[in-house]
């Protein structure tokens, strides 16, 4: 079993080929020649998937499919340069 993924990245897809999906979140058919979104978690292209573009926004507007961008801000910073010199030459 796979991690869950930190952060997702979600585009548009557009496809000209005549092929079907499942979509991740519904569960419902998607034709590849409608409007919808691929989903790609943390820059694994291997698990891209195809989804509904109205389950792409809901599941956003629900907080599980954060952008790389969110993901990075809930993250704790680590000092900037000159505070690691000034505790370095304290020997902190």
């Amino acid at each position: 079993m796979t991690e869950q993924p930190r952060w997702w990245t979600v585009r548009r897809a557009q496809n000209l080929k005549p092929a079907t999906y499942r979509c991740p979140f519904c569960g419902k058919l998607l034709p590849a020649l409608s409007e919808h979104a691929l989903v790609i978690p943390e820059g694994d292209a291997s698990r891209r998937r195809h989804a509904h573009t109205a389950c792409v926004i809901a599941a956003r507007r629900a907080g599980r499919l954060p952008a790389r961008d969110e993901w990075l801000a809930t993250q704790p910073r680590q000092a900037g340069l000159l505070l690691r010199l000034l505790h370095r030459d304290r020997g902190e």
